[in-house]
């Protein structure tokens, strides 16, 4: 009488998929490790996420802030929560062109040979990438503080307009995350990046007031919804109406992740 053995699984085929959120979850923050570590390994990462605000803050206010506004100090109050927001926005696009590099390379071919969650490995380079935005957040502040900017809001309010510009680019990235996965090319993937961005950062009320706006651009400006956004931080950051803004620039967020998040899960696994 012979025995028959069931067939062992494939490790990382079978099942990864299927594992409850906690072990997905550790799976995320281990790999979110080795990306941060790759980071500090690579410090050069970091020189957009520093030097770009402090440049984009002395530029607009000093050369430009006498002109929009009259004077350098009140323009510097307007549009500090905008320079912050297109600098952490622009840093959304290198997490695609970092991972279409990587699995050019085949760095992703090893996490497919693990048991793991097919989709752990982006979520982990997302949260390590949350490391990035928060120093440009903190820079951002830092440096307006150095120029005279002054909160006039409670620090708690100051600290839930940080999240929300964080918990945006979050995920925003996942748009970045789906390029990466369907463009052959890292080139390619930075270029359309960019080119995306540039309507929703400069058709918004970043940088100036919709209502000095020719009345075809106000239209756009007014359903963008970074428009939204800037003015609810711009609100929590000093004073001003937050709820409105808040809540479209949430409900925002959430379809970005929703409609991307799978679709660049979706686009990985056929990479595999």
């Amino acid at each position: 009488m012979s025995n028959t053995l069931a067939p062992r699984p494939v490790p990382g085929t079978v099942d990864a998929d299927r594992v409850t959120w906690w072990p997905w979850l550790r799976h995320a923050l281990v790999l979110s490790g080795r990306s941060v570590t790759k980071m500090m390994r690579h410090p050069e990462q970091f020189f957009d996420v520093t030097l770009q605000p402090a440049l984009f803050l002395v530029i607009f206010v000093y050369v430009l802030g006498g002109a929009i506004s009259g004077n350098t100090h009140d323009y510097l109050q307007f549009v500090l929560p905008g320079i912050m927001i297109q600098t952490v926005l622009f840093s959304t696009v290198s997490i695609g062109v970092n991972l279409s590099t990587d699995i050019k390379e085949g760095v992703f071919d090893r996490f497919r040979s693990l048991p793991i969650p097919r989709s752990a490995p982006l979520v982990g380079a997302t949260i390590a990438e949350c490391l990035r935005y928060g120093i440009t957040i903190v820079v951002s502040l830092a440096m307006g503080v150095l120029m005279g900017f002054r909160t006039s809001t409670s620090p708690v309010s100051v600290l839930l307009g940080m999240l929300m510009v964080l918990a945006f680019a979050w995920c925003l990235c996942w748009v970045s995350i789906w390029l990466g996965m369907i463009v052959r090319e890292a080139g390619s993937v930075q270029g359309l990046g960019f080119l995306a961005l540039f309507p929703l950062t400069f058709g918004s009320s970043m940088f100036a007031s919709a209502d000095t706006m020719p009345g075809w651009l106000q239209t756009w400006v007014k359903i963008n919804p970074v428009t939204h956004l800037t003015d609810a931080v711009r609100g929590l950051l000093t004073g001003g109406p937050v709820a409105e803004d808040a809540t479209i620039a949430a409900l925002t967020s959430a379809v970005i992740l929703a409609v991307f998040a799978p679709l660049a899960v979706r686009a990985y696994r056929r990479k595999a």
